[in-house]
């Protein structure tokens, strides 16, 4: 499976990230970024980490995980 299929299964995907792809381990609608929780569709997962197997809802919440101390507080 890819990022392109859709699955029939709805409730949170387990996903397995990799180098500008993932693969779906356990069939779902969404993941929730690692840094705010927000539900993210698998047809609008763009942002993922390889290394700590996260997925982000923006390039904000990559940033904000990635290099901390360049995120000014709102």
């Amino acid at each position: 499976m890819n990022r392109f299929e859709r699955f029939s299964a709805s409730g949170e995907a387990e996903v397995r990230y990799l180098d500008g792809d993932f693969r779906v381990v356990r069939p779902g609608t969404f993941v929730r970024c690692a840094v705010t929780g927000q539900p993210i569709p698998l047809d609008e997962l763009r942002y993922w980490s390889v290394d700590l197997q996260e997925a982000y809802a923006t390039p904000q919440a990559v940033l904000a995980r990635m290099h901390p101390s360049r995120v000014r507080p709102a």
